[in-house]
Parts: C-alpha cells; structure tokens; sequence
C-alpha cells in the first residue's frame, strides 16, 4: 500500500498539482515560503499524503481528487486574492489549509459568501469559526481541525499555574491578529485564576532585537513569560533570556515547537512548554503509520511542524468523507454532510466520531484532546508520562 501511495505522492509533486478533467479540485491554501512556511509546507506534505491514499484507493464518487495550491505568503491581502483565485478560476468545490489566523479572518469570507466549504487546518485564532454564525448568517461554512485559541490558552496557564505554582508572570506576543487575540485568551485565562500578567509586551513580526520587552518582564518580577508568535522572534525571546542571565520558563502557544525556534534557539529553547496535538514519537500505530508515510514521501527524517502535517492530513480525510456521503461535491450539501458525518473517520490525531455539528464546527472540543509537550535535547516529546500513555491508548 505504501509503495502505490508513494508513486501517486511523486506524480502529483511533479505535475503539482495533478490535472484530470474530472476531477474534484480542492483548494489548499498556506504560507510555504516565509516565516510561517514550515507550519505551511508541513500542513501541505500531511494533505498530499492523504490525497495519494485516497486517490491510490480509486479516489471518491469514482473520481480522483486534485489539490490547487496557492502560496499565501502570512500576508492577508494575499489570503484574500488566493481565496478569489481558487473560487472564479481554479472553480474548487471546497478548501482545506489556511495556517495564520489574520489571513484566515481576512479570506475566509469570500468561500462563505461563495458556499464552499472550508476545514481549516493550522489557524488557532478563535474567532474563526464565530465569524459566520447563526442567526447572522444562514449557514456556516468555516470549519476546524487545530486545537482553538481558547483551548491552548487554558492549558498554557494550568501548567503556568497550576501545575507549576507561578503566580507572577508575563505575555509577550506578536503584533499580528493572531497575537493579539491569543494575548487576549491568555488574559482571560488568567483571570478565571484571580490572576493578572505583571508584564504585557508586544513586539512586532520581524523585531530582531527583543531584549528591552524581556528585560522589563525581567524587572515585573516574572516568573515565567507565556508566548503568542511564531517561531523567528519566539527564538530571538529564548536567546535575549539567556543573554541577560535570566533563567525564566517559557510557556506558549503551539508555535514554541516550530523548527525555526528550535533552530534558531538552541540550547536556549531548552524546556520551552507547549500544546501540542501531535507529536512524532506517538507511540499509537496509526501516529506511527503516519510518520513513516510522511518520511519516506518527503525524504527527510524531520518533520518541520509535526502538528500541521497530522492536522493537514486529517481534515483532508475529513473532507472528503464528507463529499462521498453527499454523494456530490456541492458545497450545501458537502457542510450538510460535515455537520453530520455518520461512519467514523481514522485519522492521526484521533478516529473522528461526529466531530462536528450545526451548531459546533470545532473538531478539537477539549484539552484531553491535545498534549503538553516540551522541547528537550532539541526534540518536542511529550512533557507528561500521563499524556504519553493516554495517546497510546486512545
């Protein structure tokens, strides 16, 4: 089975992306060059990996599926003529990607006015599903497969808190839509404790010297920094901690496990602590099956976001799920069928359950569903024997 899934893998890198008059164009859209690229080229790899099964397995409605890639640069008016691309000229019938939660907000509107399905893959930001809600609007075409906003804030703050007695501590976070929000779900995760950050300090994407906002979370008396970005300027926060002699925990978002902060960090990403919904030593068989698909398909050992090449991969199979029990690639009748999924989906993260309904179009409802994970010896594993075990047995 690997070895047919692997030549279907090479043809469509090749042709990229594999044309057949009939058949059914899904639109993938993400950042893969940039700053965001290894979320970006790691959520694609997982999708194309999912497309070469399902096309190797004769594809759905007696059709083989092709994928419209379209580089969205994390800039949101690019998003946003992507999105218009794949809709009037590429004539897809549904999209999966999108990795930053600006460019997501800012796109997503015109498949929603359009009727197109989308599962986003990789944007956290909670506000993206909310955007389209009823009574406001009829019907809402935004879906997810990424662990909300909301959901890793909670988390970031019980292992803050909780679990490892800080009461005094900072957030620094990017300018960005998608730091801005998550400064705000950190607060208020915060406050459900009594609690207030001693330090807020936003940074711009790009800053090459963050030392000042460190440092004056250094003399709030931080006891930990709590971070919303993305890996370039997370790693220049590791490396000014460690050039004031400040040993300080840091806690974040999923981006924390992101190869340009691991890289660019060092030994000083050492115990960095993020959620995670994937890791790659994943002790369960269909996590393992998944890894050596992705390795061999890619021809490296690393994988640059392992959690975007898990979540890319299964909302594909999501998809297309529900396509076959429409049994049409309209998009009413593709979200009809998501919000209502009847046979179980296997997929890395998890087997998919009904994962979404009218009224819930979040895929990852609760914190059992993700893991804590760490950087250590410049590997994310699992943080918590407890959590291994549990995606063991799940």
């Amino acid at each position: 089975m690997i070895a047919s899934v692997l030549r279907v893998f090479a043809l469509c890198l090749l042709l990229s992306p594999c044309w057949a008059a009939d058949s059914i164009r899904i639109g993938v859209s993400g950042p893969f060059t940039g700053g965001s690229s290894p979320m970006g080229l790691s959520m694609r790899d997982g999708i194309r990996i999912a497309v070469a099964e399902i096309n190797a397995a004769g594809g759905v409605l007696g059709r083989p599926v092709e994928l419209v890639e379209r580089d969205d640069e994390a800039r949101n008016e690019r998003g946003v003529a992507v999105a218009q691309q794949l809709i009037g000229q590429d004539k897809v019938v549904a999209m999966v990607g999108i990795v930053n939660t600006g460019v997501a907000l800012a796109s997503q509107r015109y498949y929603q006015s359009a009727r197109i399905p989308v599962i986003t893959a990789v944007a956290t930001g909670s506000l993206i599903t909310r955007q389209f809600l009823p009574p406001a609007y009829a019907d809402n075409y935004i879906f997810r497969l990424s662990c909300a906003d909301a959901l890793q804030a909670a988390m970031i703050v019980d292992e803050a808190v909780e679990r490892r007695h800080f009461t005094r501590v900072a957030i620094l976070h990017d300018a960005t839509n998608y730091g801005q929000l998550g400064r705000n779900d950190l607060e208020r995760a915060l406050e459900k404790r009594g609690l207030r950050p001693v330090a807020v300090e936003r940074y711009n994407p790009g800053d090459v010297d963050l030392s000042a906002p460190v440092l004056r979370a250094k003399r709030a008396g931080a006891e930990a920094i709590l971070t919303y970005g993305i890996g370039p300027e997370l790693a220049r926060i590791a490396n000014a901690t460690a050039k004031l002699g400040w040993k300080v925990p840091m806690i974040g978002s999923w981006t924390l496990s992101m190869s340009t902060f691991i890289d660019s960090a060092g030994p000083n990403a050492e115990g960095a602590r993020m959620p995670q919904t994937y890791l790659v030593e994943d002790p369960h068989p269909r996590a393992q099956a998944f890894r050596e698909a992705w390795q061999k398909a890619a021809g490296s050992d690393r994988m640059l976001s392992p959690s975007a090449a898990a979540q890319g991969y299964d909302a594909l199979r999501l998809l297309v799920a529900a396509i076959r029990q429409a049994g049409t690639t309209e998009g009413p009748k593709i979200r009809e069928a998501l919000e209502d999924l009847h046979d179980p989906v296997d997929g890395v993260l998890m087997t998919y359950q009904r994962p979404f309904s009218v009224s819930d179009h979040e895929a990852i409802k609760t914190s059992r569903m993700a893991y804590l994970a760490e950087v250590r010896r410049g590997q994310v594993v699992f943080a918590y024997d407890d959590d291994r075990k549990r995606a063991a047995s799940r």
